[in-house]
């Protein structure tokens, strides 16, 4: 089943696994948050809350603090 539905500056989709286990961010959603190849998103996950891909300069913080380490500012998107 394919759906999805959009309102300005929002986006929801059903998206498949393919046989790699690989989802495609639709083309929309890429060009509404200036994605291209090589970019890095931060992948959350939590079995009661779901699945999260976020911009990973957002959270450059809690990582830095999870992982104990000063935060690079090179490494941001």
């Amino acid at each position: 089943m394919e759906a999805d539905a959009r309102s300005e500056g929002k986006w929801i989709s059903t998206v498949r696994l393919g046989p790699k286990s690989q989802i495609v961010i639709p083309k929309e959603v890429r060009d509404m948050f200036g994605l291209g190849p090589g970019d890095s998103l931060l992948l959350m996950a939590d079995v009661a809350r779901g699945i999260a891909l976020v911009d990973p300069a957002e959270y450059a913080e809690v990582i830095s603090k999870v992982l104990d380490s000063p935060p690079d500012k090179e490494d941001r998107l």
